[in-house]
């Protein structure tokens, strides 16, 4: 445990200082050693910020370590640069990896059941009331839109609220992969235009599964081949939401997602670097 969270504080620093971040002499704890503690947290404590710090306090990893409400703000404060800083680590996976073939696809994060929808503070609007058709029940939160590597390390992801269908992932993501990439999706992601500006823009090929009454259907061999390399993303979700608590405890929306980046970030630097 002692060598993961070195190596987490490792990289978070040489990020930092290769974008040129600046931190302020006057604080107690620099922004390395706050997100660190927020991936620590993540990775070892299901997401528990007090017992993260309580952790690095006691054996002297952070001895400066901030009270729980201060950690909490300056981590918000910082809530975007850690998004830049996971796109960082998703570039050096992109230019590192020897495969060109990306996987992209949707998992649920639920706030709450249905039926305690009305006693929620974080957030109130039918449009975070999504479907799981895979276990015919409906959610309430956020959809993940995610794209990982061929072998199951996340580079980009999105939010989006629960009721969001998964065409909308295809604006939602910035998708900037390596010109000559192929994404292969599922039939949720069918979009004629999209795919045609993406092979036209930015050389990369949507490789969507066809639908029966699709105007442009598969051969045979590729349907096989785009159905057989599908098969990966179930085994990158179910690894991913297996290290999420029951349930994401927070008091904001923002802390909710700020939590949920936090354990994809994690769940990234362990399959690439640990």
């Amino acid at each position: 445990m002692l060598n993961e969270i070195i190596t987490i504080y490792a990289i978070t620093d040489d990020l930092l200082k290769a974008i040129g971040h600046d931190d302020d002499i006057r604080r107690d704890m620099i922004d390395a050693e706050i997100i660190t503690t927020a991936l620590v947290a993540a990775m070892f404590f299901n997401g528990n910020h007090s017992k993260a710090c309580a952790y690095m306090k006691d054996h002297k990893l952070i001895p400066n370590m901030l009270e729980k409400s201060r950690f909490n703000l300056r981590l918000h404060n910082l809530s975007m640069l850690l998004n830049d800083l996971f796109h960082q680590i998703g570039m050096i996976i992109k230019e590192i990896s020897d495969s060109t073939e990306y996987l992209l696809d949707s998992f649920p994060v639920t706030i709450c059941d249905n039926i305690r929808i009305f006693q929620v503070h974080l957030i109130q609007s039918e449009e975070y009331r999504g479907y799981i058709a895979s276990k015919k029940r409906y959610f309430y939160g956020v959809r993940v839109q995610l794209i990982s590597t061929k072998s199951g390390i996340p580079v980009e992801f999105a939010f989006l609220p629960g009721s969001a269908n998964d065409v909308r992932g295809l604006n939602a993501l910035p998708f900037n992969l390596p010109p000559g990439s192929e994404v292969y999706a599922d039939a949720a992601y069918t979009d004629y235009t999209v795919e045609d500006d993406m092979a036209q823009s930015s050389q990369i090929s949507l490789k969507v599964m066809r639908k029966k009454n699709s105007k442009r259907q598969d051969q045979p061999w590729n349907q096989y081949v785009k159905q057989y390399t599908r098969h990966y993303i179930e085994t990158v979700f179910s690894c991913i939401t297996c290290i999420f608590p029951k349930s994401i405890h927070a008091v904001t929306y923002e802390g909710f997602l700020l939590k949920l980046q936090a354990f994809i970030f994690a769940f990234t630097l362990k399959s690439a670097f640990m």
